[in-house]
């Protein structure tokens, strides 16, 4: 088994969004806001090479949407998907299955693209399953008016409509392996059933954080995104997570943070707290 960290740009959301409650004055330190009040985002994914098969987790924002819709989030796409996939040796069309931590246009847009002559949609990865779970596609595909504007149709149903489809099925909130390797832990505060992949690797447990922890600025409790659907429900799940990974020494892999890309937690006086962070590179070499 082989693990690739693939970067796929960069975008810019509003901070006070990203850190809900939390005062400007605390949450700048740890994410600097520019003159808009903007803070730059990583959308970092993972490839896991074992055998014959190639999953890669998320997909970034991709190129599909509107200028006008670029224009809100100042994508930089030095690097793209396709591109970080080429530089290690990989097609589009080598990817064996892409798995949807969730479907927002930040996770899933890069895993559909305009035809040639943009009449239609369709897949980026043309011999994936694309896997995703009952309830949030549910959720995703008749969405409340709070998170419409996250769960595009264009990213969506093109998807359900190839018929690569598959969903991995919740039974509690972890589920049996799916991918050899690899475990999935629900939670529900940031969006219904997102799913956060666990991947033993190299006699350590690597978590794929995708929206519970959006980056290391985000570790203390109460620094929980706006975005955020049930609030106290993330905190609940963030608390029990967070003890579980320091007490574990878990590596997070943080898909948002701009700087940090990989961390560990300490307990401290004031809670859990950054251990120490480090580059995939440094910690599985």
């Amino acid at each position: 088994m082989k693990i690739y960290p693939i970067e796929t740009g960069t975008f810019k959301l509003d901070g006070g969004a990203m850190f809900g409650v939390v005062p400007k004055t605390l949450w700048q330190k740890t994410n600097p806001a520019d003159e808009n009040n903007m803070c730059t985002w990583a959308m970092r994914c993972l490839l896991i090479e074992d055998g014959n098969r190639l999953m890669l987790i998320d997909t970034g924002i991709g190129d599909k949407q509107s200028e006008k819709f670029f224009s809100h989030y100042y994508l930089a796409d030095t690097k793209t998907l396709e591109q970080s996939l080429n530089k290690l040796g990989f097609g589009l069309d080598q990817i064996t299955d892409v798995f949807l931590t969730h479907l927002h246009f930040d996770h899933c847009g890069g895993a559909v693209k305009w035809n040639n002559d943009r009449s239609k949609p369709e897949l980026v990865f043309p011999n994936a399953t694309y896997w995703s779970t009952e309830n949030h596609w549910e959720w995703a595909t008749k969405p409340n008016p709070r998170e419409k504007a996250s769960f595009l149709s264009e990213n969506i149903l093109p998807i359900q409509e190839s018929g690569q489809l598959k969903m991995v099925e919740r039974t509690g909130n972890f589920s049996t392996t799916i991918f050899p390797n690899v475990d999935v832990l629900f939670v529900d505060g940031h969006t219904e059933s997102m799913m956060i992949p666990h991947i033993h690797y190299k006699g350590k447990t690597l978590v794929f954080m995708a929206d519970l922890l959006p980056s290391a600025g985000h570790i203390p409790l109460p620094y929980v995104m706006g975005y955020d659907t049930r609030p106290l429900l993330t905190m609940t799940e963030k608390e029990l997570f967070l003890n579980t990974a320091a007490e574990k020494e878990l590596v997070l892999f943080l898909e948002h943070d701009s700087v940090n890309e990989c961390c560990t937690l300490k307990q401290t006086d004031k809670g859990i707290r950054m251990n120490e962070s480090h580059s995939f590179a440094e910690i599985f070499s």
